[in-house]
């Protein structure tokens, strides 16, 4: 883990972070203005498994394969799941490096905290597993099974939990380095 903090102290270089969140959030957007709605034209407004962050179960999954018929599931598999093969390497990488630019920039900081940049990392690992459980669901449809189901459904949950514990520590990061920089620097301000 020594190593881990190192290499988070090395990459925080403020171009460096600019540019991979650009790229990270360029892949987002085109995920959720193109590829997401592109294969739920065909769900007659069923949520992909992506996007449901308290999971799913089997008669879920089956529902929603049958409405999106041969032609959407087709575009799930080909379609939207390559985007989301790339977007979990940028998002860990790109989210990481935004934790650590702000989090090297608080004074007298703790190095256990650049933990917290594991979060994305974890996020984009569950990310790739939820994929996988979802490739094999399409591609053995209709014959799933209620542990592939579960499996790949407790990944959803475990991407959406970290995604969300992720933000909040940068949204309690942001806030303390606002206030710091609001606070009055000089001893006598009062007069």
């Amino acid at each position: 883990m020594e190593r881990f903090i190192k290499q988070v102290n090395k990459q925080h270089s403020g171009k460096k972070v600019l540019v991979l969140f650009l790229l990270t959030n360029i892949v987002y957007a085109y995920m959720l203005l193109v590829t997401i709605p592109a294969t739920m034209e065909f769900s007659n407004g069923l949520q992909l498994l992506d996007m449901m962050p308290a999971g799913y179960d089997l008669a879920y999954v089956n529902t929603l394969f049958q409405t999106l018929g041969d032609t959407g599931r087709q575009m799930y598999l080909t379609k939207q799941i390559p985007v989301d093969m790339i977007y979990p390497l940028l998002f860990g990488i790109s989210y990481a490096a935004v934790l650590a630019y702000f989090l090297l920039k608080l004074p007298k900081l703790n190095p256990k905290y650049l933990y917290l940049c594991l979060l994305p990392v974890i996020a984009g690992l569950a990310d790739y597993l939820e994929n996988m459980g979802i490739i094999s669901m399409l591609n053995t449809y209709p014959t799933l099974t209620e542990t592939t189901v579960t499996i790949t459904s407790i990944f959803s949950v475990i991407k959406s939990s970290t995604t969300s514990m992720y933000f909040m520590a940068l949204i309690v990061v942001l806030i303390g380095l606002g206030v710091r920089r609001l606070k009055p620097r000089g001893k006598n301000l009062q007069q």
